[in-house]
């Protein structure tokens, strides 16, 4: 399967399964999309803000809530296999992307895998064994959020940067080197990891420094 970054922005995600499973699947996507969970009952979890919807979905009552919520997505998260598949075959009926959590392995047209993620807004990593391992998912996911702490701070300094340096005429090829070399850099990494110094004052100060060296 290809990784792809999808917005959800102003979308309807509908989770089926009101277990643990589904908890997780609701708290990744109520950050974005409007997100309804349907089950008769519901782990004692946090489901992220998602709207809870109290019902037992028969499989010939699949349609009709398909319909109704119009999803950009449908999660199939419960433990009836019958259920899950009727909901899979109503979503692909309908071009609707489908993430059913009790298959692993190979997957049909439209499904959707929904992988351990790193986040540091604007940075996003996600790890996928295609299903053959969470256990080596949550490892590596644990692994890479301490390496990646600081991330987003140090994407806002060089995008920052590459937008002055721009700005300023600087060429290309300086540009890109000028921003290589401020990535590479372990003690910008340790400050912008403390919080206390702000990305953009870092940018600055690199400017300055650039600017003093040229005279």
């Amino acid at each position: 399967m290809i990784p792809l970054l999808h917005d959800f922005e102003g979308e309807t995600v509908l989770v089926v399964g009101g277990g643990r499973v589904g908890a997780r699947k609701a708290r990744r996507f109520a950050r974005e999309a409007r997100v309804v969970v349907v089950s008769p009952d519901f782990a004692d979890a946090d489901f992220g803000g998602a709207e809870l919807v109290e019902a037992t979905l028969d499989p010939e009552d699949v349609p009709d809530w398909l319909d109704r919520l119009d999803p950009m997505l449908v999660v199939a998260a419960t433990d009836d296999g019958e259920l899950n598949a009727a909901i899979e075959h109503e979503a692909r009926a309908r071009d609707v992307l489908v993430n059913r959590t009790d298959i692993h392995g190979s997957r049909e047209r439209g499904s959707v895998v929904v992988p351990a993620t790193v986040r540091d807004d604007p940075v996003v990593v996600s790890i996928s064994t295609g299903g053959a391992s969470p256990a080596l998912s949550k490892y590596l996911r644990e692994r890479l959020e301490d390496e990646l702490a600081g991330a987003g701070a140090m994407a806002e300094l060089t995008g920052y940067l590459r937008d002055e340096l721009q700005s300023r005429g600087v060429d290309p090829a300086e540009r890109r080197a000028i921003v290589r070399d401020v990535v590479r850099q372990d003690d910008v990494w340790t400050v912008l990891r403390t919080g206390n110094t702000k990305p953009r004052q870092i940018a600055r100060e690199v400017l300055r420094d650039r600017a003093l060296t040229e005279k």
